[in-house]
């Protein structure tokens, strides 16, 4: 069925659902797992959006966003190798377009399936909030599996 399935995750209680879904998905295909986080790159300048601060602090920011990103994705990979799924992966990318950043990531791996959580947001707040699963959902070339 799938070989390798990739999940999204962003730390929330909606994607550790994911995560394990994911996990029992790649359990039941006998698949391998690639986890994925999106870390977000740090504004420089203060036409980028930044605050002003020093290099060293938007250093030191964008340093602590890569680690924080870093631990979510290795405790998803060390769950998936306690119950043993085989040869999961973990994949930090960097970048502000976090669906595009997904799909990237899908097809650099050769994943055949994305996992993903989807908050349900409605109406005004997802106009407003927008959806990074719902642009997956629609772009992506590959299926992708929504769980709320």
């Amino acid at each position: 069925m799938y070989k390798r399935v990739l999940v999204a995750t962003d730390g929330s209680a909606l994607s550790e659902q994911a995560v394990n879904a994911a996990i029992d998905l790649a359990l039941l295909c006998n698949a391998e797992l690639v986890s994925v986080t999106v870390a977000h790159i740090e504004p420089v300048g203060y036409f980028e959006g930044s605050l002003m601060l020093s290099q060293r602090d938007i250093e030191a920011a964008q340093e602590q966003s890569d680690h924080a990103a870093r631990r979510l994705v290795d405790k998803s990979v060390a769950a998936a190798t306690a119950r043993g799924v085989r040869n999961p992966r973990a994949v930090v990318m960097k970048s502000n377009q976090v669906a595009e950043a997904i799909i990237a990531a899908a097809k650099n791996q050769q994943c055949d399936l994305i996992v993903m959580a989807s908050h349900g947001r409605r109406s005004l707040a997802r106009l407003l909030m927008g959806s990074e699963t719902l642009h997956v959902l629609t772009h992506s070339h590959i299926p992708v599996l929504v769980l709320r």
